[in-house]
């Protein structure tokens, strides 16, 4: 079915988020308790509209710019930073099926407010056959596949006579296994579990080799001339992330000076923590730190939908630098947290105190693959250095 929908204003999009806190805020430990979102988180993102915003317009979707997804997914993980990671790994996938051709994208979105989880890693194998391949394979940190309809996947194609050759893939999740392992210190409310295919058949039309996608060789006609589906995949993935990163840092911010009205620092002769100089100098040094993560944040999504909208091409200095943005992001939000953390003292440690999840998420987003901050600067660096990436994820 093909519609229209009118689109919101960014600055409705976040209205609409921080309206869920209260419900978001709830669902927290029960989340982490069961290492997965909750229902009705789940309904409350879909009752807002999240999982439409990188939805054709012609399915019902918004196709807001990435600028929106960080001030959206900033607002999510000031109420939970598992929220907010899972819908930022919807938008990503949800998008790449806008890559697919145009009878695959009705397919998928079909289904109203559809889900679709995903990774770029290449983990699994796959061989053609008839009419399309089969693969086998596992896939790991697959955030929010439980509560997907579709996992869009990455494989090794090797066929007789054939170079090994990347494929990117779209599979119902009803169609795989499903791996309850997802026992981590961080983002526990992510279920980001491992998914499993055992020669799960995938049509043709569903399978798009990797190096045109990174190329931005797309397949869909009817997408061609929107900005949002003509921007590189690399870039569009750093976008998407950063906001719940900065969320968390600014969730940081929040809950330690809501705390600190009547807190004194044990064995000190501060009766107020908040008139100790210490502890001027700790929330200065944090906040700063967390306007620099803003910085870099907004810079990346105007980039992404500037270069977009005006239909340019992208400069080998500039896909580095993106990348180079979001581990800063990543670095000054944990640098952030570090401090007013390490400010909030020994009650802080109990599982009712929210710094302590905020700490342990932001920890965890930092150590992810494609947002660590030494990788991404070690990139932006050796690229400015007149050497050629070391990685095809650029």
């Amino acid at each position: 079915m093909v519609t229209t929908t009118e689109v919101p204003a960014r600055e409705e999009f976040v209205r609409r988020v921080s309206a869920l806190a209260p419900v978001l805020k709830a669902n927290a430990p029960w989340a982490e308790q069961n290492r997965r979102l909750h229902e009705e988180s789940i309904e409350a993102l879909a009752d807002a509209g999240v999982f439409k915003m990188r939805v054709p317009e012609r399915f019902g979707g918004y196709e807001c710019n990435t600028r929106t997804l960080v001030e959206v997914g900033a607002e999510l993980a000031q109420a939970d930073g598992s929220t907010a990671w899972t819908a930022s790994v919807y938008w990503i996938p949800t998008w790449m099926v806008c890559l697919f051709p145009d009878d695959v994208q009705a397919e998928v979105f079909s289904t109203p407010d559809v889900r679709v989880c995903g990774t770029l890693s290449p983990t699994a194998m796959a061989a053609p056959v008839d009419g399309g391949v089969v693969v086998n394979g596992k896939w790991g940190f697959v955030s929010g596949a439980l509560h997907s309809h579709w996992q869009e996947i990455v494989a090794i194609q090797i066929g007789p006579g054939q170079e090994p050759m990347p494929i990117m893939a779209l599979v119902p999740t009803s169609e795989l296994q499903i791996i309850d392992d997802w026992h981590t210190t961080g983002l526990q409310g992510t279920g980001s579990v491992s998914t499993v295919a055992q020669d799960v058949f995938i049509p043709a039309e569903r399978v798009l080799p990797l190096p045109a996608i990174l190329q931005e060789q797309y397949a869909s006609r009817l997408n061609a001339g929107i900005p949002i589906y003509r921007a590189p995949l690399l870039p569009v993935a750093s976008a998407s992330s950063v906001g719940t990163v900065l969320g968390l840092a600014k969730a940081a911010k929040a809950a330690f000076l809501e705390r600190l009205p009547g807190r004194k620092i044990t064995y000190t002769g501060y009766e107020q923590q908040n008139e100790a100089p210490l502890t001027h100098l700790q929330v200065s040094a944090a906040v700063l730190k967390i306007d620099q993560a803003q910085f870099h944040a907004e810079r990346l999504a105007d980039t992404v939908d500037g270069k977009s909208e005006r239909g340019e091409q992208w400069s080998l200095e500039e896909r580095a630098r993106v990348r180079a943005d979001m581990g800063a992001v990543c670095s000054l939000a944990k640098e952030a947290v570090d401090i007013l953390a390490t400010a909030s003292g020994g009650s802080s440690i109990y599982s009712d105190v929210p710094i302590q999840r905020i700490l342990r998420d932001v920890q965890s987003a930092n150590l992810h693959a494609l947002m660590h901050p030494n990788t991404n600067s070690e990139l932006y660096g050796r690229v400015l250095c007149g050497l050629p990436p070391n990685t095809l994820y650029i």
